[in-house]
């Protein structure tokens, strides 16, 4: 039988990550038709609503049903609003190891958002599901995103060469595409010895293939 991650939400101090719903359509939307979200992602632009009901009700239950991850609407405690998402990608259960990305909205940048959500999700997956590695990639030129996997705790342990599609505005307003190359970062469980529960910045982008 497949192994799948549970139904479940995580809190920490300022947020709760939970399944995503069909009220967070409108704000899924609107979050992934940011200019950075879509030059640091592989989002289709413009993102309409209609792709947002089909992550919401077709693409994240298949992902987790049939055990390859789970995906976390990031939302705060007080406000309930959508703040971000964060995804498990790429699972394999007999080697106990996933794959970890990250998007923070940008009304809610300059908040430590990225790096709070990310920590907690590094901590229950270690911690509840017994996993022993979790892997970030982050472009070569996003800055921001290196800084979260620092600051929970991620080692750097090489580059792959050309190996991401980022997008950049051209004069008439379209995108064109530029290779750009991916560092991988993992994190395990000893990693997090010293890593503070609360962190205090964060922006970034990791690199999922949203769907």
């Amino acid at each position: 039988m497949t192994s799948t991650f549970p139904d479940i939400s995580i809190s920490t101090d300022r947020l709760v990550l939970r399944p995503l719903e069909e009220a967070d359509v409108p704000s899924l939307a609107d979050m992934m038709n940011d200019e950075l979200v879509a030059a640091w992602t592989a989002a289709p632009q413009p993102y309409t609503p209609a792709a947002a009901r089909t992550w919401v009700a077709e693409y994240a239950p298949a992902e987790r049903t049939a055990g390859r991850g789970v995906d976390f609407a990031v939302t705060e405690f007080l406000t309930q609003r959508l703040v971000g998402v964060v995804q498990l990608t790429n699972t394999d259960w007999r080697l106990r190891s996933t794959e970890l990305s990250y998007i923070v909205a940008s009304w809610a940048r300059g908040e430590g958002y990225a790096s709070e959500a990310a920590l907690a999700t590094a901590q229950w997956v270690f911690h509840d599901q017994k996993f022993e590695r979790l892997e970030l990639r982050t472009a070569a030129g996003n800055t921001a995103s290196q800084q979260v996997a620092q600051k929970i705790g991620c080692i750097s342990e090489g580059v792959l060469r050309n190996a991401w599609i980022a997008r950049s505005r051209t004069e008439d307003g379209g995108w064109a595409d530029i290779r750009t190359d991916l560092i991988v970062w993992s994190l395990l469980p000893e990693d997090l010895d010293g890593v503070p529960g609360r962190l205090a910045d964060a922006n970034g982008f990791t690199y999922p293939e949203w769907n």
